[in-house]
């Protein structure tokens, strides 16, 4: 599976999906949707919306990828993760046309999620691509709004080396006639939205274009924010569990998303948000710029990708008073050199792998580091280097858990 091995097990084809949704009858037909792609932000996106959704009394479904511990957190209703018995007689259900398919880990796990929204009769489900967009197993859906959150260079290797490719990967959930929020407007890419959206005969929205939005106290653990609607200057002042300084963009694309949701007649209301944003961990969002700890700070992120990365540690190093500390592993298929040239060179790092095949040997990363001018001892796994993190750590000192969605997740089930 993609995940756990890389590129070696993605399959970049719609027709194994197509034929497990045909099978099952369409169950992906049987809801509304909203469809989300982009390098980085999807996963809070994602959250973001379908809180608001459920806020607005709508019963809400959640796909989203990868896990952290479980993996039922891909698969949610109003935050509840899918339960345990119907995972396993799903998979026994489909054994058969696992055998003629042969789908992917990836192509069985959305089959799953459409499944069990159809059964549970969900008003509306809110759907992360996994990779790409024009050919990831989720793009068989015809939703009523796509959003596209933003364009990095990250899986080089299957959609592209130059953010004009990967953009017109990306570009691939627009369907005709959707309707499409773009996260983040920006010269090298806004082309290729406009003319996909133009071909699809799709209404396309920028959404620094419709919202600002600013933390009025821009260090607090429970942001305080400030919403404006350019167009109306209608504004909301909400609180919210997404501390992290990248999340405004993120939020903007949001309340873009519900302004449009709203006009398409959803009874939703961006005055919702100090309701439906106040505490994202409900909804089983974790990993983003999340707290773990106070004293001293303890923060863990699944920033993996080198935009994702700069904007995490511009913040962490805003909030250290003296030594920093990174525990820090990678999957082996992204531009780590890249990534570790960020990162400060006064700092104290634990290079680790996680138990995935797909890790990042940690023997290499060490050897990357020092390169960069990193030093730090090595550890077999990221449970041990956490433990000796936490050992070293003094009173005024800050920790970063951070470099991928496995060294984050083998953290918190060590127990952070």
């Amino acid at each position: 599976m993609f995940t756990r091995v890389g590129a070696a097990a993605y399959k970049a084809d719609l027709s194994n999906t197509l034929a497990l949704c045909a099978a099952l009858g369409n169950p992906e037909r049987q809801f509304k949707s909203v469809h989300i792609a982009g390098t980085n932000g999807k996963g809070s996106t994602s959250v973001a919306l379908a809180a608001f959704l459920q806020t607005a009394g709508y019963k809400t479904g959640l796909y989203t990828s990868p896990h952290l511990v479980d993996f039922r957190e891909r698969i949610r209703i109003h935050g509840a993760m899918i339960p345990e018995a119907f995972v396993v007689d799903f998979t026994d259900k489909v054994k058969p046309l696992m055998e003629t398919i042969q789908p992917s880990f990836f192509e069985l796990t959305v089959a799953m999620a459409f499944q069990w929204f159809a059964e549970e009769k969900i008003d509306i489900a809110v759907i992360e691509t996994g990779l790409g967009g024009r050919l990831d197993s989720t793009n068989v859906i015809t939703p009523v709004l796509s959003i596209i959150t933003n364009i990095a260079l990250d899986h080089t290797a299957i959609l592209g080396d130059t953010r004009s490719q990967i953009a017109g990967e990306k570009a691939g959930i627009i369907k005709p006639g959707v309707p499409v929020v773009i996260g983040e407007k920006d010269g090298e890419t806004k082309a290729i939205f406009r003319k996909k959206a133009a071909e699809a005969n799709s209404e396309l929205l920028f959404a620094q274009d419709c919202w600002q939005l600013k933390a009025t106290d821009p260090k607090g653990r429970q942001r305080t924010y400030e919403a404006v609607q350019l167009t109306t200057g209608n504004q909301v002042v909400f609180g919210s569990s997404l501390s992290g300084n990248y999340q405004r963009q993120n939020l903007v694309t949001v309340f873009t998303a519900i302004e449009k949701l709203a006009e398409l007649g959803f009874a939703v209301r961006v005055e919702d948000a100090p309701v439906a944003l106040a505490d994202l961990s409900r909804q089983g969002l974790r990993g983003r710029y999340e707290v773990l700890q106070k004293n001293p700070l303890i923060v863990a992120d699944v920033a993996h990708n080198p935009q994702g990365l700069k904007a995490v540690l511009a913040q962490w190093q805003e909030e250290i008073s003296e030594k920093g500390h990174v525990v820090l592993g990678f999957v082996r298929d992204k531009d780590v050199a890249a990534a570790l040239s960020l990162f400060p060179t006064n700092a104290q790092y634990y290079f680790c792998q996680a138990a995935v095949p797909r890790a990042l040997p940690v023997a290499e990363l060490a050897q990357m580091g020092a390169a960069a001018g990193l030093s730090g001892n090595s550890y077999g796994s990221v449970a041990e280097a956490v433990s000796a993190a936490r050992e070293a750590l003094g009173e005024k000192d800050a920790l970063l858990i951070t470099g991928s969605f496995f060294v984050v997740g083998e953290a918190l089930a060590a127990g952070l």
